[in-house]
């Protein structure tokens, strides 16, 4: 726990993630689904009206329930514009998670936020996720890493664990 706090993570506000790394440590922890890789790329471009715009596309590659899946999200909104290269993350990871589908539909991310910590070349981004289901039930998540896709990564994970753990779901 000291060393993760040294890297950076923080778990007052993240106790959904602390849950998780406490069950890891003690081998409770079940594996629902195993990331086999992430991509995210950010295209800017003129559209079609000759403005400026900014893309953002994910794709992910997992195993679930011994199948291996790849989905792919772009993150556009119904005007066309990006929210951004997380969110595409958020929607490829939550596409296609076979029989955990339901549960991980049930969810949404209901606040996301960054911190530098560090200076220089020693700094790391830890990204906090708040998100709640349709039960009524929120939680926090954290990441951190030098990359802030990769903190948000961590954390979106972490999030969609404790929900297939407290929703009583099993491996398959």
């Amino acid at each position: 726990m000291k060393n993760r706090e040294d890297q950076g993570y923080a778990y007052d506000a993240a106790q959904a993630s602390f849950e998780l790394l406490a069950r890891n440590e003690l081998g409770l922890m079940p594996r629902f689904f195993e990331v086999e890789r992430y991509r995210v790329t950010i295209e800017r471009r003129l559209n079609a009206l000759g403005r400026r715009i900014s893309v953002s596309e994910a794709v992910v590659v997992a195993n679930v329930a011994g199948n291996r899946v790849i989905s792919a999200s772009e993150s556009m909104d119904e005007h066309g514009g990006d929210r951004g290269p997380v969110s595409a993350l958020w929607h490829a990871l939550g596409k296609d998670l076979g029989p955990y589908q339901q549960a991980v539909d049930a969810m949404r991310l209901t606040d996301f936020r960054v911190r530098i910590t560090g200076a220089g070349v020693d700094a790391v981004t830890r990204v906090t996720i708040d998100s709640a289901d349709d039960q009524g039930r929120s939680w926090s998540t954290v990441g951190v890493s030098p990359n802030l896709v990769d903190a948000s990564f961590e954390a979106l994970i972490d999030a969609i664990n404790w929900k297939l753990l407290r929703d009583g779901l099993t491996p398959r």
